[in-house]
Formats: C-alpha cells, structure tokens, sequence
C-alpha cells in the first residue's frame, strides 16, 4: 500500500525535449516554395512540427535574411511560430507587417484577420469581437479559386477563410495562442 502511495504521489517525468536540429545549409539553399510551403515536413515545417516554435521562427527570420526575401507570407509564418512560442511583442511587430491594401483584401479578409489575431495576442476582446464581425461580412466571390491539399486534391474552404481561428480565439480567449490551436477551441479550415 505505501509503494501505490508513494507512486501516485510522485510527479510525472517531464515529456523529453524535441529534437530541434537542422541543417541550415540544406534550409538555406531551398527555393521559397519548398523552404515554405512544402508540406508536413518540408522547410522550417519539420521544426513546427515537432514543437521547434521559437527554432523554426529563427530559421524563417535566417532564410529571409539570406535570400532577401521579405514576402508578406514569410512575416506572417515567421510572427506565428514567435506566438506560439510566446515571443508575443515579436509576433505582433510581425503580423503588423503583414497588412495588405484594401483593394488588394477587398474580397478576402486578410486584414480582419490580423486584427482578429493581434487583438487575441494584444488581449482586446473589442477588437477581436469587431475583427469577427467583419470578417463574417466578407463575402465569397463569384468564382473563388479552389485551393488543394499536399496530395493536389481539391479542398472546399469553410468561408471566411481564416473564420476557424478568430473564433477559436473567441473560444478559448483565456488561453495561450498555441492552446487556442488545439483540438478543443478550433474546428478544421476545411470540408
């Protein structure tokens, strides 16, 4: 009886570390298609997905500064992994890059989303709340473009694209950004 009490008594190992090593040469001489969007495991995504968030930040950070390559979508890619590590003040200074002019955005939301997603790091449940609202007004174009999974299958976008993470952000509001990512406060992006 005393062995079963002193191990329920006793805390739970830690869960080891992930390995986040890479070869940088390797990243480096990637093209920005497969350092960024080369899927699961591909470019600075392997680290993503093995828990490597502030490693896998520095790598984009690293690739863009080699390549001079300052694309909106890499700031973008670069200030979530930062909030998932919780580099808060660095992922805003990021995402507030990535902005794109209104008649650019006109029919997607892009930029209702990074209120949405700054207002969540920021802790500004009205601007969260505006971001939704706005977004959800967003309407889906005539002849939207159809996007594809890795396997090129074509997938249906639940629309607003990028509607599952403000609302998850609605939902699990008392959590971190990388908690509001679990299975429990978002739902997919797609059918």
């Amino acid at each position: 009886m005393l062995a079963l009490l002193l191990a329920v008594a006793q805390p739970a190992e830690p869960a080891p570390a992930p390995d986040c090593s890479y070869d940088l040469e390797a990243m480096l001489a990637l093209d920005r298609q497969g350092f960024d969007q080369t899927l699961p495991d591909g470019g600075w995504r392997g680290l993503y997905e093995r828990g490597c968030y502030a490693e896998a930040a520095e790598l984009i950070r690293e690739w863009r500064h080699e390549k001079r390559d300052h694309a909106s979508i890499l700031y973008t890619h670069e200030g979530q992994m930062r909030a998932y590590a919780g580099q808060t003040e660095q992922a805003i200074a990021l995402l507030r890059l990535t902005y794109k002019p209104m008649d650019e955005d006109a029919n997607f939301g892009w930029n209702f989303y990074m209120d949405g997603t700054i207002a969540f790091l920021e802790r500004d449940r009205r601007v969260l709340d505006t971001a939704i609202a706005r977004l959800q007004a967003v309407p889906r174009p005539q002849n939207s473009p159809r996007m594809v999974d890795a396997q090129g299958k074509p997938v249906e976008i639940i629309w607003p694209p990028n509607m599952n993470v403000l609302r998850a952000f609605e939902r699990c509001w008392e959590r971190t950004y990388l908690e509001a990512f679990e299975k429990e406060c978002i739902t997919p992006f797609a059918k």
